[in-house]
């Protein structure tokens, strides 16, 4: 087949969907039928295909075929966070806030102006943060059941930074981490910029299949695995403790690495314990107190092997050089007189509340979700177009995510993911309802 033939066909393709001539949601002719109705080769057939799916026109399905994507959707819908409209329900990220939190700031800052260092505030910070300060985050995770020292601490901005500095630090272009075959999308991210290749590992309802991962250690070089154990995103579930003693041996056994992200351990009253107190020698524990206590409050922390500090603090410095000063001592106080405690109690009533809303709103939806979680996952049935209900949500006000930005492997489940933390609690059942309206005229 000439390739001005072949360009021609993706040319009419991408026109017709374009256009609207080929709307969302319409299920193109199979490889074999297309090559059999334009004359070419199965190989061309697919290679047009691959090309409509490239400029993310179209969407391959295993088992159901190739379907005409929804391109009307806003670029990084669900990935980027982007100016939410006045009158938008935002059921896209979590940023829960609690009224009181302004005072609070205000307070602190107070606080802060009256305190007698303020002068070393103005001037570079230790990369990996201020002795006193790593104390505090320190006593802070015994509270969650993780015994280590201060000086296995290292303060960054942001929980997202801190899995940034453990995965450059760590792994180098090429290597191999497995990870939950839905995951935390900025993980994706991350691991797509650092030249990372993510194998997914297929997840159960009680968490990854561990078999799998067995497996995939036994095939391929796999250098370390990303977990969520404690309240995972987007699926909500906790692994249990024999599963994470399971996740620590294969570790050991294959020599992994493990990155446990804990950024919404907080919301879950007496978990198992973290992987990082079972393995200790390889578990890089990140979280942070963006949800904890606010998103733009960028003070994150890793508790890493002491050997591995070094290396983690080369990153610090090449990358911000140490956390803003002024940040981190707001935070390392709160840390320290209990409001970053009293806070998370209260989250975690306010995630409970906003579960029940949602169920009473969702009645007769079968969804994912943990009771003190603020997501649901939210599967769609066989003919439903995820695409095409973001897009019905977006005209209703409601921003919504697919479950693109999540999967890891090439074959994305058609589902939502609804963040409950953002909508005003008197709002939220209202949104939540047209969401079962989307999902069901769908149905």
């Amino acid at each position: 087949m000439a390739l001005s033939r072949y360009k021609s066909l993706v040319d009419r393709f991408s026109a017709d969907i374009r256009s609207g001539r080929l709307p969302p949601g319409t299920r193109l002719p199979t490889h074999r039928d297309l090559a059999l109705s334009e004359g070419m080769a199965l190989v061309t057939a697919s290679r047009v295909y691959a090309e409509l799916q490239a400029m993310g026109l179209v969407s391959g399905e295993t088992g159901r075929g190739t379907f005409v994507r929804e391109t009307s959707l806003p670029p990084g819908l669900g990935i980027d966070q982007k100016t939410i409209a006045t009158g938008m329900h935002d059921l896209n990220f979590n940023y829960p806030a609690l009224p009181e939190q302004a005072e609070l700031l205000r307070m602190g800052l107070r606080q802060l102006a009256s305190a007698g260092d303020l002068e070393s505030l103005l001037r570079y910070q230790p990369h990996a943060g201020r002795l006193h300060e790593r104390e505090s985050v320190a006593r802070h995770l015994l509270a969650r059941g993780l015994t280590v020292q201060p000086e296995q601490v290292l303060i960054v901005n942001g929980a997202q930074q801190g899995l940034a500095v453990t995965l450059m630090a760590m792994l180098k272009p090429g290597d191999v981490i497995a990870a939950d075959a839905l995951t935390y999308s900025g993980f994706k991210v991350l691991a797509k910029a650092l030249h990372l290749e993510v194998i997914p590992i297929q997840v159960r309802d009680h968490g990854p299949d561990l078999n799998m991962l067995e497996s995939l250690c036994q095939h391929r070089r796999v250098r370390a695995v990303y977990a969520m154990p404690t309240l995972h995103n987007p699926l909500g579930w906790v692994m249990s403790a024999a599963h994470r003693n399971e996740m620590v041996e294969i570790a050991r056994r294959h020599n992994l690495l493990i990155i446990e992200d804990a950024a919404y351990a907080f919301l879950v009253d007496e978990p198992p314990p973290p992987l990082a107190t079972l393995a200790p020698e390889r578990t890089f524990y990140v979280s942070g107190l963006s949800k904890s206590v606010a998103t733009g409050l960028r003070m994150g922390f890793i508790a890493a092997p002491v050997k591995e500090v070094p290396a983690l603090e080369r990153i610090i410095r090449a990358t911000t050089w140490n956390t803003p000063g002024l940040v981190t001592a707001i935070a390392s106080t709160w840390l320290d007189d209990g409001t970053v405690a009293r806070l998370e109690v209260q989250k975690r009533l306010d995630a409970q509340s906003r579960q029940i809303i949602a169920a009473q709103a969702l009645a007769g939806l079968s969804y994912i979700s943990h009771p003190s979680s603020y997501f649901i996952w939210l599967p769609l049935q066989e003919d439903a177009r995820a695409d095409r209900i973001t897009k019905a949500l977006l005209r209703e006000q409601v921003a919504v995510s697919t479950a693109e930005p999540f999967a890891v492997s090439a074959c994305v489940p058609h589902a939502l993911r609804l963040a409950l933390g953002s909508v005003n609690m008197k709002l939220l059942h209202g949104a939540l309802a047209k969401v079962k309206w989307a999902v069901e005229a769908q149905s």
